[in-house]
């Protein structure tokens, strides 16, 4: 979700810098190593010995009155509102409520399916979310396409099987390793297929 349906980067740098602020870590050492994943996996890196679920509620619950700035990436809202809505999901490292607030002040429908951190054991890199949506949305891993911003969601993807394509909102395409690559969702087109519609992939550079 963030970073690839919406551009919340000045909210969560911010939020990671009031948070880095609080705790003498510095900023950039966080944000290295935070995007794509759950905040609470970043702080067992970087702070183990504050870092509990706790303290991951309280950086949550921070993050959610802080919403200024957030906005949808280019071509998204468009894209989506094409999809069959039982046909699409979110996968994201973000708590369900502040995914559904980001979303909702994109501009976007709420989603019927949104896999979060307290749907599954494990969380991106591992395949876990991604098979976990498959499967809530009746079809195989291998017939879904991912759409992901950032190494650990490309992984994430890749390890379940799924076609993906890069966006690169956040990341270059060499920096995100995968053989394909947008530069918004105005490089994906819906077309008419036997099976209903299928997506076709203008590719970046």
């Amino acid at each position: 979700m963030d970073g690839t349906l919406v551009d919340s980067t000045k909210a969560v740098v911010a939020q990671w810098g009031r948070w880095a602020a609080r705790h003498g870590i510095p900023l950039a050492d966080i944000l290295a190593i935070s995007h794509g994943v759950q905040a609470l996996d970043t702080m067992r890196k970087l702070a183990p010995h504050i870092a509990s679920e706790a303290e991951a509620e309280r950086f949550t619950r921070e993050e959610e009155s802080h919403e200024d700035g957030v906005v949808a990436v280019s071509g998204a809202l468009a894209f989506v509102a094409q999809l069959p809505p039982e046909r699409w999901a979110v996968v994201t490292s973000a708590p369900r409520s502040l995914a559904f607030m980001r979303l909702a002040a994109a501009g976007f429908p709420r989603p019927r399916l949104l896999i979060a951190p307290d749907d599954v054991a494990r969380g991106k890199p591992d395949p876990l979310p991604y098979l976990t949506a498959a499967a809530r949305l009746g079809v195989a891993a291998r017939d879904c396409l991912v759409v992901e911003d950032a190494p650990a969601g490309i992984a994430s993807a890749v390890a379940a099987g799924t076609q993906v394509v890069g966006i690169t909102t956040t990341y270059t395409r060499a920096q995100l390793g995968c053989d394909l690559a947008i530069a918004s969702f105005d490089d994906l087109t819906l077309a008419a297929s036997a099976d209903g519609f299928s997506i076709e992939v203008k590719a970046s550079d």
